[in-house]
């Protein structure tokens, strides 16, 4: 059995990616599933790592969360229960861009 997003996760993953390429952060993006994990990659430019990485990963779901958030080194930033806690961080800075 293939882990995958659900279309309220997709959609507010979306939503969040799309003012981030309107803010002039983020071009491109790669979605990824596999037995254990989905993941949604965003990119700065192509040819680089992923400026952040969501990853949804089931298993965790009773321990810290299955909901977690890389940088772009592949640092946890986030972790947690709910996909909207998870997204804080990116979104905040996107306040930030916006603002600046």
């Amino acid at each position: 059995m293939q882990v995958g997003f659900e279309r309220t996760e997709l959609q507010r993953i979306l939503d969040l990616y799309g003012r981030m390429v309107a803010a002039g952060e983020w071009r491109d993006y790669a979605m990824d599933f596999d037995r254990e994990a989905a993941s949604f990659s965003a990119f700065r430019r192509a040819a680089e790592r992923p400026q952040a990485r969501i990853e949804k990963r089931p298993a965790l779901r009773s321990k810290q969360g299955m909901w977690t958030l890389f940088g772009e080194a592949g640092q946890i930033l986030k972790r947690g229960h709910e996909l909207s806690g998870v997204l804080f961080p990116l979104e905040r800075k996107l306040l930030k861009v916006v603002e600046g």
